[in-house]
């Protein structure tokens, strides 16, 4: 606003220019109290969240939680957050393994959950409250096999696998032979420490589709099948 022009044409008005001077210094005021504010402060960026390392997921199981290590088997010791100390590794002749920070562990003879309950013991004089999962990935011992003897096509030992059935072993090897006697199989199986026999009708099932014979087999089960009486 030019004052000086409002002054001019309000020279002969007094109440008018006193009025026109009174808006300037309104707007003077107001200008100058806002040029005074403190800047607002510049929006800060959010805190990046820290998140710890977790590396790959776990391997995939090929054998059942009752599965029992031996030598030769290749397993996973995954350590959850701690991916550096995640490793496979094989089973060694003399039954041990080891890992970083935990030499020499047995692993003959246990289950892969005892196995890590036995490794988280030793790594956590290393590691707070570790977090083990013993993952089998390749069943390659004794221990892991299913033998099929007697009277079938190809007598032989093959690899088990989770929810192995008679059913699958009778056809891996073939089938009954011609001189089977199939209703007098059995199914021979090592459980705390004693020899347990378990009857099985293969001909009903082979033959007849009797599917409450198709029991599930177990790691170092033993398949029988005599010889016909003629």
């Amino acid at each position: 606003m030019n004052i000086k022009r409002v002054l001019i044409k309000s020279s002969f008005h007094p109440l008018a220019a006193a009025r026109a001077l009174a808006v300037f210094l309104a707007i003077v005021t107001s200008a100058s109290a806002w040029a005074q504010q403190p800047a607002a402060p510049a929006a800060q960026p959010p805190a990046a969240t820290v998140v710890a390392p977790v590396g790959p997921p776990p391997a995939e199981s090929k054998v059942g939680n009752d599965y029992i290590i031996g030598p030769g088997d290749t397993v996973q010791v995954y350590v959850w957050r701690n991916p550096e100390l995640t490793v496979t590794v094989p089973v060694r002749p003399d039954g041990k393994i080891s890992t970083p920070l935990v030499e020499d562990m047995i692993a003959v003879g246990k289950t892969p959950s005892q196995l890590a309950r036995d490794v988280e013991r030793v790594l956590g004089e290393y590691v707070r409250s570790p977090q083990i999962n013993v993952i089998v990935t390749q069943p390659m011992a004794a221990f892991s096999q299913v033998k099929i003897i007697g009277q079938v096509a190809r007598p032989q030992s093959i690899a088990y696998r989770e929810g192995l059935t008679v059913l699958d072993a009778v056809l891996a090897v073939g089938g009954l032979g011609p001189y089977a006697a199939g209703n007098r199989a059995k199914v021979m199986r090592l459980e705390g420490g004693k020899q347990r026999e378990i009857k099985v009708k293969l001909s009903a099932l082979v033959n007849g589709g009797d599917m409450k014979q198709n029991i599930a087999l177990r790691p170092g089960d033993v398949i029988v099948v005599p010889e016909s009486r003629f």
